[in-house]
Parts: structure tokens; sequence; C-alpha cells
């Protein structure tokens, strides 16, 4: 059967591709994940998002944090502070073997796309979890404080500088893996999570032909990220209200409105469907809060169902 493709990067992606694994057959669903937050630490080579949504779907995630592995304890990081190093960036004991092991594998001349492949079958993953290219992207954020990497800006600095724009160097000569586009072109459905839209899904909408791929996929539908005003998560509203948008999932919809098909609102923004359905979009509104991995599902299988409605029109 045609996969169910999903665009994700950080934990409410991570969550939003569980439940949609749980809600499908094993094998049903693919994953395009985010690069653009991939970075260097002490020679190694650390994929965030990659490894939030692998960890997430073999079940293992830190259900505190959303991301690390469940129950991973700090001593090398310990060790590493006692010499003297930088400990901004929290690595778990076990979190490490997944990132010596990467990069030892990309040294002796592996894709990422392959190193993915064999990190996730090795914990149990069904679901195929691709990068979104296997070339270097790497997201920078314009701040009052000057251009910052990515991992800078988010962990270091706790998101609270102030963003005055938002690129993704390299992104130019980059292109997105084969196996990403091919899942983009057989897919009988793509769903956008509700990732954050500046840092997550616009990594991989700047690759050259995702938003082409996307405008012949059908149907495509996109998960708000935004409930109420706010961010279940991280820094989308604030970096909205930084950059002079409104902070509504119709600024969302808006991003999104040449490829998009439906929208998925909460229903504490209920008030906002007609200015949704006036950008030529069908919407479901449901809550789309994920509170328990059951509200996984639910709101996973209401969007496959949703999905469904598109294609029969």
């Amino acid at each position: 059967m045609a996969p169910v493709v999903a665009l994700a990067g950080g934990v409410g992606g991570a969550k939003m591709a569980d439940g949609l694994a749980h809600a499908l057959a094993p094998g049903e669903l693919t994953v395009i994940v985010n690069t653009g937050d991939d970075f260097d630490l002490w020679g190694l080579h650390i994929c965030p998002d990659l490894d939030t949504v692998m960890y997430t779907l073999a079940g293992m995630a830190n259900p505190t944090t959303g991301w690390g592995l469940a129950g991973d304890t700090f001593q090398a990081l310990d060790m590493v502070e006692r010499y003297g190093g930088e400990t901004w960036f929290r690595l778990g004991d076990r979190d490490l073997a997944t990132h010596i092991l990467r990069t030892a594998w990309l040294r002796a001349g592996h894709t990422l796309s392959e190193v993915t492949a064999r990190l996730a079958a090795a914990l149990g993953v069904a679901s195929v979890i691709l990068p979104m290219t296997d070339d270097q992207v790497a997201t920078k954020v314009q701040t009052e404080a000057g251009e910052l990497a990515f991992q800078e800006y988010f962990v270091r600095r706790g998101w609270q500088v102030p963003v005055k724009g938002l690129c993704f160097a390299g992104v130019e000569a980059a292109r997105p893996t084969s196996k990403a586009l091919a899942a983009l072109a057989s897919a009988r459905a793509v769903i956008l999570c509700p990732s954050n839209p500046f840092l997550s899904l616009d990594p991989i909408l700047a690759l050259r032909g995702v938003r082409e791929a996307l405008r012949e996929a059908f149907p495509v539908v996109a998960v708000t990220p935004i409930v109420g005003g706010q961010a279940l998560k991280g820094p989308a509203a604030k970096m909205m209200a930084e950059l002079g948008l409104e902070v509504s999932p119709v600024t969302v919809a808006e991003r999104y409105k040449d490829f998009l098909d439906g929208f998925v609102l909460d229903v504490a923004d209920a008030c906002q469907a007609r200015r949704v359905e006036a950008l030529g979009l069908r919407v479901l509104t449901t809550d789309t809060v994920m509170r328990a991995p059951g509200d996984r599902v639910r709101l996973a299988r209401e969007i496959l169902c949703f999905a469904d409605r598109l294609l029969t029109g």
C-alpha cells in the first residue's frame, strides 16, 4: 500500500508521527525529518530531530522532556564538566552511543539516510525515517545579538533572544533525498505535523523540489502548532510575534496554502475556521493537544479519516 508521509521535526512532530505509526499498519508510515538543526559537538555528528523521532517511534523517548532517552544517565557529561568542558547541550550516556556510531559510519562513507535506517532498524522501528537531505543544511537565526547557529539560539540561549529572521545555509546546493521525493510522489496522504513552522518545517520546504512535489501530492493536510494563541512547546508563537506576524493558526495555513488541501484546527480556535476556509482549504476542527499516548492515536485516526474524506470529495 502507498505510504502515508509525515513531515516532522521537534517533539510535537515526533508525537504526531508516533500517533500515525500506531494508527497505521507497520511499515505504512514514512517520516521525512528536518536536519537543519544538525551540528557537530566534540567531534560527534548530532541529529536532534532525527533522534527525537527515532526514539519516540521506538518507544524509548524521555516522557518528561520528549527528547533524549528514558532513564538515561549523564556520567560522561559530568566528567566533561569536571575536565572544564561545556555541558550546555545535554547528551546522555546511552544517547552518546547513537552519535558515536553515526559519526563513525558517516566517516566510513555511508550517507545519513543509510545510517538513519541502520540505527532505526536496530531499535525495532517499523516506520521509515528519512532525513530531508543527505547534504549539509544549517539553520541560522538572525537576532539582535547577531546571527546565531540554531543550537546556540535554541538550547544555549533558551530561545529567549528576539528573532529578526532566518536562513538555511547550504540549502541552495542541497537536494532532498531520492527516497524522500519518491515517498512524496507515491503518498496516499501527506501530513505536516504540528512542528515549528520556521525551525522544523521551513528547512524541509526550502529544499529544491519539495514544494513542487507537495503541489503534486493529494491530499496534503497540516496540523496547527498554535492553539489558543500559544505554542504548546517551543518558540513558534514567540517567533511569530517577533517577526510581525499574527500569532494564529491562520498564519500557518497561509504559509502552506500553495500546496495544502486541508487544515486541522484545535477546538480552541474553532472561530478561525472560516478564515482558513477562505484560503481555499477544507478544515477539521478537533482537540489537537496530545497530552497522553492515547491522544496521539486518536488525533492520528481523525486526521487520516479527514484525509480520506478529502480524497473522496
